[in-house]
């Protein structure tokens, strides 16, 4: 039960940081946020380990989620990964 409340917040959360960076972006920042393929993110963690990877995803959003759900299985649990842009070709 702790696992899927902790998993909906998670979901909860991390789309209501999705619309809060999609109302600030410009136009053609939202297209590639919107689009399919491998976006980039900077992955803050609270060790101090932080680092830049890719995920692929229908968007932004998804990738994020699925980048974020294998942190966690991975035991990274306090890292979140913060949308950099889609990468270029994909």
């Amino acid at each position: 039960m702790r696992r899927v409340m902790a998993a909906t917040v998670a979901v909860v959360l991390a789309a209501i940081a999705g619309i809060a960076v999609a109302e600030t972006m410009s136009a053609s920042d939202r297209s590639d946020y919107e689009a399919p393929g491998r976006h980039q993110f900077y992955v803050w963690c609270a060790d101090g380990r932080n680092y830049t990877t890719s995920e692929q995803g229908a968007d932004a959003a998804a990738a994020q989620i699925k980048l974020y759900d294998a942190l966690k299985a991975s035991g990274h649990l306090s890292c979140w990964p913060i949308w950099q842009g889609r990468m270029a070709g994909s």
